[in-house]
């Protein structure tokens, strides 16, 4: 039982969860971490607490300070939660184009939003331009910079990667995540393969992200467009840089969908659409090797979160994507046969 000070003191210490259905499909251990318990819902709040954490203790952040932060939603709400508990203001920069139910979760927590149309990262405009001007024009105000910052991997390479190796007692043959910031996948990977080196580790990509094509030939190119929010990333950034990656796998949104309602019907979890891509991925890698393997993944936050798009028939239908779900048994088939969509890396930042 954790005892904190603050209400960020009780981010982290989250649990594994196994999932039953996908496990017993597979023949390997598909494990959820469960970040939705993270007191903001999400795996950012472990973001948000290391680099408020250390920049408090470097000296640029003090009591009474503004954090600003552009952000597609989840780091935004773990800002707002850990500024507040250390004494701080937040102001989130997002594009007018998230779910309302993460605009909704800033302004609960306190937080100040502000809102801009999404534009390419080269406009001037863009959600990240403009939460660095805003706190380059104003002394009173810290700009976390979430993209290349690092303390970002640091909370992943001092305490989740960590925790995920205890709770298996080092019993873990792969490792999944999606990649936006990249600190998520660079500090638990680092961390992991450190201590051994022949964890496999997966990233999953969404259509409409560059990072699957910048790992096959070194440029980052899109094709199409994904549900996903905060997922996915169009150019090279330090946090990134610290991953150890062995495969890469591309995911459409049609497989969140299939995905995110099985486990919902089998194993009562209502994931958001980042969590479903990760475990989606998860799956595909269980089908993909040898089996009896121990396979860890996140569970970023839960599907109140994407309510307003994974699971909103009209927003799916809208988005050209079918409603009902693909059989399991297809999925799995079709997953023994990715072709193209899997590839094998060898991804350090080291030889960028």
């Amino acid at each position: 039982m954790l005892v904190g000070q603050r209400t960020s003191d009780l981010v982290g210490q989250t649990d594994l969860l196994r999932v039953h259905s996908l496990s017993e499909l597979s023949g390997s251990n598909i494990y959820l971490k469960c970040e939705f318990q993270n007191p903001g819902g999400s795996i950012k709040d472990r973001a948000a607490k290391q680099l408020i954490e250390d920049a408090m203790e470097r000296g640029e952040l003090k009591p009474g300070m503004t954090v600003v932060e552009g952000t597609a939603g989840n780091t935004g709400i773990g800002l707002a939660l850990v500024a507040k508990s250390f004494g701080l203001n937040m102001l989130a920069v997002m594009p007018n184009d998230q779910s309302p139910e993460k605009e909704r979760m800033i302004a609960l927590h306190g937080g100040q939003l502000k809102t801009v149309d999404p534009v390419p990262f080269k406009n001037p405009n863009h959600f990240y331009h403009t939460a660095r001007r805003i706190a380059e024009e104003r002394d009173d105000c810290w700009w976390a910079n979430q993209f290349e910052n690092t303390s970002n991997a640091r909370a992943h390479y001092l305490h989740t990667g960590p925790e995920i190796w205890q709770q298996l007692n080092g019993n873990i043959d792969t490792f999944v995540s999606v990649a936006g910031t990249g600190g998520t996948i660079g500090g638990n990977s680092r961390y992991l393969k450190e201590q051994n080196p022949n964890i496999d580790v997966w990233l999953a990509d969404p259509d409409g992200s560059g990072i699957f094509e910048f790992l096959r030939t070194g440029e980052y190119v899109s094709n199409g467009s994904s549900m996903t929010e905060g997922i996915g990333i169009m150019r090279l950034v330090d946090n990134f840089r610290q991953a150890r990656i062995d495969h890469a796998v591309n995911l459409p949104d049609q497989d969140l969908i299939s995905i995110s309602r099985y486990v919902r019907e089998q194993d009562g979890l209502v994931l958001g659409s980042s969590s479903a891509l990760n475990l989606a991925a998860a799956f595909a890698a269980a089908l993909n090797g040898q089996p009896g393997r121990n396979i860890v993944t996140f569970a970023c936050d839960l599907g109140e979160r994407s309510a307003s798009k994974l699971y909103n028939n009209d927003y799916l239908k809208q988005k050209g994507l079918a409603v009902e779900p693909e059989p399991i048994d297809q999925l799995a088939a079709r997953y023994k046969q990715l072709g193209e969509r899997l590839i094998a890396v060898n991804w350090s930042g080291d030889n960028s």
